[in-house]
């Protein structure tokens, strides 16, 4: 790397995404497929703001988290996508240096507003079901309102973090990023500069944003797996449970893909299965989210019922 050009940040005007793997013939089904689904996971979790917006009955601070979920996914998933789109439709692989960063940047702060969001939820079951007495009082529109303020809070200075420990380096002639979107592990390698600094703060913050959370979330459904074996089952905590299997089959969509790509990468990994695990949780789980909380939640079922009898009583 030492014999290669060295380019600072300040002339670098762009880089190259070498986007999916996948052949020229098949780029057309891949931005239709692509296309179909980034709509799919908008529609959807905009029906799910939807629903909780106008169904008093969901005015409840586990809805009013999944909300806030739904809006981030949005955004996630807009932060990729379209550019992923617009570059299969143009064949036009670049990407100015500005915009990339950018691109990290809100990628970095979505990932880790999903993170904080997940864990928020969880502790909103533990408290339901482990708590059930005090859950009403303690749950209340200012604690839920604050633990959304600092995960933003949070989140936006962990992007910022990282975006502005970036922008300090100088790259290498060779700019081209083997991905579909402007990943920071893949800019790092692109450096000519010593990343140590870099390498220090994404295993701090991995730390603080993806692992601490996962534990909490780990710790809150261990602590009401054995609420739920001392105490028999009510009507209650049976309804309180009823959200938990939606949101552990979110848990485990996403985070079985971040640590499986971050936390335990093998030597050989190809390029190929780095991009088709990024897809997993960039792409695949915000679109799967909607479809988690609206099929297996009585809850989501009804106030939809409620808004397609509302919408066909307005039609006659």
């Amino acid at each position: 790397m030492s014999c290669m050009k060295r380019v600072n940040q300040s002339s670098m005007s762009k880089f190259l995404l070498l986007g999916l793997p996948i052949l020229p013939e098949q780029q057309g089904v891949f931005f239709v497929l692509f296309l179909g689904v980034y709509l799919t996971t908008v529609l959807g979790n905009l029906l799910i703001i939807l629903l909780i917006r106008l169904d008093p009955r969901l005015h409840t601070p586990m809805y009013f988290f999944l909300s806030h979920l739904a809006l981030t996914d949005i955004s996630f998933s807009s932060v990729t996508v379209p550019k992923m789109l617009i570059n299969i439709q143009t064949q036009d692989q670049s990407i100015p240096y500005a915009e990339c960063i950018t691109q990290m940047y809100f990628f970095l702060f979505f990932t880790g507003l999903d993170d904080f969001l997940l864990t928020s939820m969880a502790y909103d079951r533990y408290m339901a079901i482990c708590h059930p007495l005090h859950y009403s009082t303690i749950m209340g529109q200012g604690l839920c309102t604050l633990l959304v303020t600092v995960s933003w809070i949070l989140s936006c200075a962990n992007a910022l973090c990282h975006t502005l420990l970036l922008t300090r380096l100088s790259f290498c002639a060779d700019h081209s990023i083997p991905h579909f979107f402007c990943d920071l592990d893949a800019l790092l390698k692109l450096s000519c500069s010593d990343t140590s600094l870099n390498e220090l703060a994404i295993f701090t913050a991995g730390v603080a944003v993806i692992v601490l959370p996962f534990i909490c979330i780990l710790i809150s459904y261990a602590r009401i797996g054995v609420t739920i074996l001392k105490v028999p089952s009510t009507k209650g905590i049976c309804k309180a449970l009823s959200t938990c299997g939606s949101h552990l089959s979110v848990v485990s969509l996403y985070y079985g893909a971040i640590i499986g790509l971050y936390f335990f990468p093998s030597s050989n990994t190809s390029r190929d299965k780095i991009t088709i695990a990024s897809v997993m949780y960039t792409v695949v789980t915000p679109l799967l989210n909607p479809f988690i909380y609206s099929l297996r939640n009585r809850d989501m079922k009804g106030a939809l019922e409620r808004l397609l009898h509302r919408a066909e009583v307005l039609s006659q």
